[in-house]
């Protein structure tokens, strides 16, 4: 059985304390809900599950809030998932997994993600020290092998010969390719004013060398800021896509897989090369890919040890021309394919990393 998505949309993505600051995260998601549904031509009532993927510790459980908000019926209990930057992947994964088993006809999945909003976190002590805020949860038990994020990406970096100038040349060719970009009428729902991702500008060598180093080659120019933003799609079974008029897209496969936490940046790789061999396909066979940019080196990398063609990805920008809102992203990444496959037709595929060495990438065919 063949399982298909029937419409992906997505928020623009706006910096961190950007343009969608003030939206909680059922004010970002709940219109996009809306607009993927009307778009699949569905009522809220033919919705059986709603997915959400939420990585800043947003509390509850957001996909019933995010359910209730956009108005699904209550039947609907919502389910939230964190494995944070793969989440909005996943909960794809989870809703083709749904359909097959028969426990599902549509499912609504993807992200939504306010890095303006996320609550404050403090660590609690035993010893009746005082709390104390952090910012990166603990990804492995062991902390000779849990690095800061930007620390395993220039080690990344390192161990595959990825140096700053072609960290940089990657993404200042993410903001080239965003800014010629026009995305489809019905890729972005406008919320609070905002009609185009945000963060995009022209990156040019001069603003590359002035950039911040945040640790070895890893700069503010090659390094996805933190942003707001949320993406769904509407999944649904073979059986209800035969009947709707809008055209679907096949939801072919899809593998999450853990790596060595040590570089998480390499993790989709193997993932990549699992799902393709699922459905029998070369890298050569695809037409269009996403890839994950939470930092330059990350994608770099991933094309590389994949053997994607350069040529095929990201050909509207990625997250380093747009902003990573964390649990959203691996969402917004399969919405940009969604929309660039059935404008040109073809198998695509979207692959991204997420923290403690998580890979996770799925297949599209028009």
């Amino acid at each position: 059985m063949t399982v298909w998505i029937a419409a992906a949309c997505r928020s623009a993505v706006a910096p961190r304390d950007g343009a969608l600051s003030a939206l909680s995260l059922h004010d970002l998601g709940a219109p996009v809900i809306g607009a993927a549904l009307a778009q699949a031509g569905l009522s809220t009532d033919q919705v059986d599950e709603l997915i959400v993927s939420n990585a800043l510790g947003a509390g509850g459980n957001p996909a019933r809030v995010l359910a209730l908000a956009a108005g699904l019926p209550e039947r609907v209990a919502g389910l939230s998932l964190d494995r944070q930057c793969a989440g909005g992947l996943d909960a794809l994964n989870l809703a083709r997994q749904m359909i097959l088993s028969g426990a599902a006809e549509v499912v609504v999945a993807g992200g939504v993600e306010s890095y303006s909003r996320r609550p404050l976190r403090l660590r609690t002590y035993p010893d009746g020290r005082a709390p104390a805020p952090y910012d990166q949860a603990a990804f492995t038990p062991w902390p000779d092998r849990d690095p800061d994020m930007t620390e395993a990406a220039h080690a990344l970096g390192v161990a595959l010969g990825i140096d700053r100038a072609a960290q940089d040349d990657w993404a200042m060719r993410s903001h080239a390719l965003a800014r010629a970009h026009v995305p489809e009428d019905d890729e972005i729902v406008p919320l609070a004013g905002l009609r185009a991702d945000a963060f995009t500008r022209d990156l040019r060598p001069a603003l590359c060398r002035r950039a911040k180093v945040l640790c070895g080659d890893i700069t503010t120019a090659n390094t996805a800021v933190a942003a707001d933003g949320a993406a769904f799609v509407v999944v649904v079974s073979d059986r209800l896509a035969r009947r709707l008029t809008t055209p679907c897209l096949a939801l072919r496969a899809g593998v999450t897989l853990g790596g060595t936490p040590d570089l998480p940046g390499l993790a989709p790789v193997a993932a990549i090369r699992q799902v393709l061999a699922a459905e029998g396909l070369a890298p050569a066979d695809l037409r269009a890919a996403e890839v994950m940019e939470a930092y330059a080196v990350q994608a770099v990398a991933c094309v590389r040890e994949a053997g994607l063609d350069p040529d095929i990805v990201n050909r509207g920008g990625g997250a380093l021309a747009r902003g990573h809102p964390v649990g959203a992203s691996g969402a917004i990444n399969a919405v940009r394919l969604f929309h660039t496959l059935r404008k040109q037709g073809g198998t695509g595929l979207a692959a991204i990393a997420a923290a403690g060495g998580i890979g996770t990438a799925l297949v599209l065919s028009a």
